[in-house]
């Protein structure tokens, strides 16, 4: 296995802008789900069951996708942090480095490739 190299000055700056890019994304799209959502109308005057039945699961499933934006801007927002303070980039479980490539992929990765294969695998 060879070894990872750590991130250098322009590696981090590319990453910076990927997760910041992610970040107003995500933002973007939160912000169009608030104009979006809305209570949905039970009156089976307005709409028969298969209909209302549709419109609770897209609520459902608006509801989902919002908790999964907000938790990766959370993520996003870490790894934002930790390359402010000179952290980004180690693994959390070995405190290898991770590599450029796999930090491309996932700017907010906190674990080497070789340590999220392993909690995968158990």
């Amino acid at each position: 296995m060879a070894a990872v190299e750590p991130l250098t000055a322009w590696e981090l700056e590319q990453l910076r802008c990927i997760l910041e890019r992610e970040r107003d994304e995500l933002v973007q799209y939160l912000e169009g789900l608030a104009q979006d959502s809305g209570p949905v109308i039970l009156d089976q005057q307005l709409q028969g069951r298969l209909s209302r039945m549709d419109a609770m699961q897209q609520q459902a499933m608006s509801e989902a996708g919002e908790r999964q934006a907000r938790l990766h801007i959370v993520k996003i927002k870490r790894a934002l942090l930790a390359i402010d303070q000179d952290e980004y980039g180690y693994c959390s479980d070995c405190d290898g480095d991770i590599g450029y490539g796999r930090l491309t992929a996932r700017p907010e990765a906190t674990l080497c490739v070789q340590c999220a294969r392993k909690i995968e695998k158990s």
